[in-house]
């Protein structure tokens, strides 16, 4: 589907959309590319916050010159009235006489009606080039439709042979500086970055993205702390009005401790618990509810542990130093109670490079056969 300059057309266009990751939630980010007689005259993707949405920064750059032009979208333009009128109808009142769309928006708003909006209008309508590669794009917003809950990247940065800090608690720094470049670049490209609260309590860490000049909108960081523990001297209750936080807590955990970090400028919520912490399907729930898409989760082992048991972990990206530490060290992953390996959750690498002294790796959720859908 789609000649080479289409296919070079929606490509930018996707990269357009990547850039806006990280910060358009709640909408999902989008790129879009205007062409008219084979020259870009407009480009956009989804602003800070959701809004203005990629059609609509496209249209205002091409301006007059959209009409009889091609529109590139990498998600079906919206039909829904939202703080600006739907984008399918823009693109038709602006004269374009094309849309090429690389996947459909599962959105009850939207869902199919953006297209046939379009077409009712006499707007040529194309759907499904490069549509993998869009979905990939999409996916934490593709998920909150399809199972209620963001995207989940675990990051890992571990020895040699997996472990993320010696048996006395040393763990700066087992990877290079390229590989922690390289994880404020992941924190940058999400929405909620997310620790436990061991990992929390033994790091002390501020959870920001210190990528240099960057000067987006502040990543939620959020911490599952069953029983409130984290204490009021930590960075990520001393910076709450800097950067939101928020900690996810099981019912009935004890209210003054939830008052006073309330007080503190730290949003808290109650979720299901288990007898091993926080239930996770509960927690990403929580997240979805407050439009997040994406989330990185830093560690510590057990939640790793229980997001992969639970097959939450849908990208892995591990950072792997040039050091071995042994089997007194502290491992990446907690225990996960198999006794078979045909009970193991599967990976598919999808890409492997260099890294300073290490290799940065990015591995996906393996499909299940059974799936049919996302």
């Amino acid at each position: 589907m789609g000649g080479p300059a289409d296919i070079a057309h929606m490509r930018v266009a996707l990269s357009l959309a990547a850039r806006a990751l990280g910060s358009a939630w709640p909408n999902p980010a989008v790129g879009c590319v205007i062409v008219r007689d084979g020259r870009v005259v407009g480009r956009g993707w989804t602003a800070e916050g959701g809004r203005p949405h990629a059609e609509a920064v496209a249209l205002a750059a091409a301006g007059e010159r959209a009409a009889g032009a091609t529109a590139y979208v990498t998600l079906e333009p919206c039909a829904h009235q939202g703080r600006a009128g739907p984008c399918a109808d823009a693109l038709a009142e602006a004269g374009i006489a094309r849309v090429v769309a690389a996947i459909g928006d599962p959105d009850p708003r939207t869902a199919g009606e953006g297209f046939a909006r379009l077409r009712a209008a006499g707007v040529e309508v194309e759907v499904g080039l490069e549509a993998d590669a869009a979905r990939d794009v999409a996916l934490g917003f593709l998920l909150r439709h399809a199972e209620a809950r963001p995207m989940v990247t675990l990051k890992l940065a571990t020895s040699l042979d997996g472990r993320i800090a010696t048996g006395a608690g040393e763990s700066r720094w087992i990877t290079s500086e390229a590989a922690r470049a390289r994880v404020q670049g992941l924190r940058a490209s999400h929405d909620a970055i997310m620790v436990g609260i061991g990992t929390a309590m033994a790091d002390d860490p501020e959870l920001t993205c210190r990528l240099p000049g960057f000067r987006g909108r502040p990543r939620l960081r959020v911490v599952l702390d069953r029983h409130l523990r984290l204490p009021h001297g930590h960075r990520l209750v001393r910076a709450a009005s800097a950067a939101p936080t928020l900690v996810l807590a099981a019912h009935g955990a004890d209210r003054h401790r939830a008052a006073a970090l309330r007080d503190a400028g730290v949003e808290v919520a109650e979720v299901g618990a288990g007898p091993e912490g926080i239930d996770l399907r509960a927690a990403l729930g929580a997240l979805c509810a407050r439009g997040v898409t994406r989330v990185l989760c830093e560690g510590g082992g057990r939640v790793a542990a229980s997001l992969l048991r639970a097959g939450l972990v849908d990208r892995l990206a591990r950072f792997t130093g040039a050091l071995a530490i042994g089997a007194e060290g502290v491992p990446a992953v907690g225990g996960m109670g198999l006794s078979r390996l045909a009970g193991a959750p599967r990976m598919v690498l999808l890409a492997s490079e260099a890294c300073g002294d290490g290799v940065a790796e990015l591995w996906a959720r393996a499909p299940n056969p059974s799936d049919s859908g996302t």
